[in-house]
């Protein structure tokens, strides 16, 4: 009889986890302090509970499996016509609801230009478009819609599906290497001064990618380098804080597209300088790898008529253009629950 036992890795550090090590020693007192202060107002103010420690472990009520097929659909796209036209219609607008072609959601940007929000069918689900939101669903080798848009973004925020061991393994999604990542026309897309945020993982091989090649590439100027700390309910971390397998924060590397010195003064007028560091703290939602919206957080530092733009975005926000191939994923109208009014 053999038993097979699983063979304990010896605590040796490659090379990728020293430099997370030490980056976490940069960053550590700066996170901790931080964010305490912010916990001890939330417990005063009443918005944390120390006593709902035991329920901030239970996840909130999602809804069940949604087979959405959005990815999918968008890989089956690539035998529609391709879009190249600059002059071809660019957008779609939404009536009430309705129920959208395949084909019609996959080459023009879709647009609820209305002060409420509208309904898509879309392979017989619903899914909610916020007011003033427009969004196109596609990968990366359709994105010819969006530039026909002829929109300019003062803000692009932008949430890369990064390479990593652990969506290999689970297959969960697909992810794009850096050089797919640089190809994203974002001087296209950018207004002059446009602020272009980017969240990166924890890996210290995608911050240095993003500092010293995609925004050279893009000649987006670094200015700052803020974190997202994930607590509980309880006021807590999700995770310690010196874990070695996952941070219970994430990075966030915010630029600024170089061009016309004299344009760029002109943007910036009436907004407050970027900081350098800034946390922003709080309890993650429990949809897989959902970030906070960042509308209010950038509010001070950009125009209020400002064009908003996120790609690789899951879900749509007010006020803003989305895109991705999984952009109406959690616009599911079974995420939602309909208030009735009083």
């Amino acid at each position: 009889l053999l038993i097979l036992q699983k063979r304990k890795r010896k605590c040796v550090f490659n090379q990728g986890e020293l430099d997370a090590l030490e980056y976490h020693s940069k960053v550590r007192k700066l996170i901790w302090e931080g964010t305490l202060r912010l916990i001890q107002e939330g417990l005063k103010s009443g918005f944390l509970h120390p006593t709902t420690a035991e329920l901030s472990c239970r996840k909130n009520v999602v809804p069940g499996h949604i087979v959405c097929g959005l990815a999918e659909l968008c890989e089956m796209a690539k035998q529609f016509p391709t879009v190249n036209e600059s002059g071809h219609q660019a957008v779609r607008v939404l009536d009430d609801e309705a129920s959208v072609p395949e084909q019609d959601l996959l080459s023009y940007v879709t647009e609820n230009s209305s002060d409420c929000a509208k309904i898509v069918v879309l392979m017989g689900q619903k899914y909610l478009v916020p007011p003033k939101s427009s969004f196109l669903l596609s990968d990366i080798s359709c994105l010819q819609p969006l530039l026909n848009y002829k929109k300019k973004y003062g803000v692009i925020v932008i949430d890369p599906p990064w390479e990593n061991k652990s969506v290999k393994r689970s297959n969960r999604y697909s992810f794009l290497s850096s050089w797919q990542i640089k190809q994203i026309p974002v001087p296209a897309l950018a207004a002059p001064n446009c602020l272009v945020v980017t969240w990166v993982t924890n890996r210290q091989k995608h911050l240095h990618f993003v500092k010293d090649e995609l925004y050279p590439h893009w000649s987006v100027k670094t200015l700052a380098e803020w974190h997202w700390v994930k607590i509980t309910r309880a006021g807590e971390f999700v995770l310690p804080l010196d874990s070695l397998h996952k941070k219970p924060y994430e990075v966030l590397l915010l630029g600024r597209v170089q061009g016309d010195l004299k344009e760029a003064l002109r943007k910036s007028e009436d907004v407050l300088p970027v900081p350098e560091h800034k946390l922003i703290v709080s309890i993650p939602c429990n949809l897989h790898s959902h970030k906070p919206p960042l509308t209010a957080v950038l509010a001070e530092f950009i125009k209020p008529d400002v064009e908003c733009l996120e790609l690789f975005a899951r879900n749509l926000q007010p006020g803003w253009t989305s895109w991705g191939n999984e952009v109406l994923k959690f616009q599911h109208i079974d995420y939602f629950t309909l208030l009735q009014n009083e």
